[in-house]
């Protein structure tokens, strides 16, 4: 009995690795496969694919249910793995559903011109992450675990590595969610620019910030500029970004530019307008911002005169204009 059970550990050992092994494969899973996917088979046969790997999944809980029965009676404690058929059958069909919707909302072609902002933090359109942690079944929770994985690849900083089981299990890169947003980032898809979105425009002790390297990334794409052709021109390099709290700042290099200047953008439905001089610029969701750019301001740095007396040196630098204030807080 005891040589039994070694080997029936070691058999779970095994397949436990294996899973662990075949984690690449699914994050290597990228936006544009699965619409090429669509495209070349169409929507019906994608979902009629998803049925029956639901029917599998299925199976398989029977087998391992079965399973379980067999060590429990070898005395090996075992969690309770399901009920009847038919609730799975019912638990299967409300995912297959659920995924239907996230696959539409998410990898649907083209580029949108509203905001269709994923909320973390609950509330907003559609439910965002913060519905009910089985709401939409299965492919809810798959589609929030995803988006919630994204959003934490983009606020993460490109240095922080990853540890525990957590980083064994999701990688660096954050699995699938960080994969897809990393591939999306680059092209400058709708997935990245909505969770950019969401980043930008919520609350920073909910959501993070996006900065580093990742930010500038992150601003390309959400101005629209990494979805542009190979060759285009006038479009400006961006050092020290940050993105989050209803605010982008950074500084924004261009051929008017060379040296930089420090530029602040401001949510429209988050702040009111600025004092000043600004425009009114829209990211790749459709978001209004107002952008100011730092002006010729007058610097004094006090010193001691030989009299005794306090002087001032004043000399002229570029600051940006005073932040506006929030609507939230009027």
């Amino acid at each position: 009995m005891k040589k039994l059970r070694r080997i029936l550990f070691l058999a779970l050992m095994v397949g436990l690795l294996a899973c662990l092994c075949c984690q690449p494969a699914f994050a290597a899973v990228t936006e544009e496969e699965v619409q090429a996917q669509v495209d070349a088979v169409g929507k019906e046969a994608v979902s009629g694919n998803v049925l029956i790997w639901f029917m599998c999944a299925i199976g398989f809980l029977k087998v391992s249910q079965k399973i379980d029965s067999f060590m429990a009676s070898l005395g090996v404690n075992v969690g309770h793995t399901g009920g009847s058929m038919l609730a799975e059958a019912m638990i299967a069909a409300r995912g297959f559903s659920g995924f239907k919707s996230f696959s539409s909302h998410h990898f649907g072609g083209g580029h949108s011109s509203n905001s269709t902002h994923v909320n973390a933090g609950g509330g907003g359109k559609g439910g965002g992450f913060g519905a009910g942690f089985a709401s939409g079944g299965l492919a809810g929770v798959i589609g929030r675990k995803v988006t919630n994985n994204a959003v934490k690849t983009a606020t993460t900083p490109s240095e922080t590595k990853a540890s525990g089981l957590g980083g064994l299990v999701g990688g660096a890169a954050g699995g699938i969610g960080g994969h897809i947003y990393t591939s999306s980032v680059s092209k400058g898809g709708n997935f990245a620019n909505n969770v950019i979105g969401s980043v930008a425009t919520g609350n920073i002790t909910q959501m993070g910030t996006i900065s580093g390297e990742k930010a500038v990334d992150a601003l390309h794409s959400y101005m629209g500029h990494a979805a542009l052709e190979a060759g285009a021109e006038n479009i400006p390099q961006y050092q020290n970004v940050e993105i989050g709290g209803g605010r982008i700042t950074g500084t924004e290099v261009t051929a008017e530019h060379p040296e930089g200047i420090a530029f602040g953008m401001y949510h429209a439905d988050q702040y009111v307008a600025p004092e000043g001089q600004y425009t009114t610029v829209h990211s790749a969701d459709g978001a209004a911002w107002y952008k100011q750019y730092a002006v010729d301001t007058v610097e004094k740095s006090p010193y001691m005169a030989p009299d005794g007396s306090i002087a001032y040196n004043e000399s002229i630098v570029k600051k940006l204009p005073p932040t506006p204030r929030r609507k939230d807080r009027l």
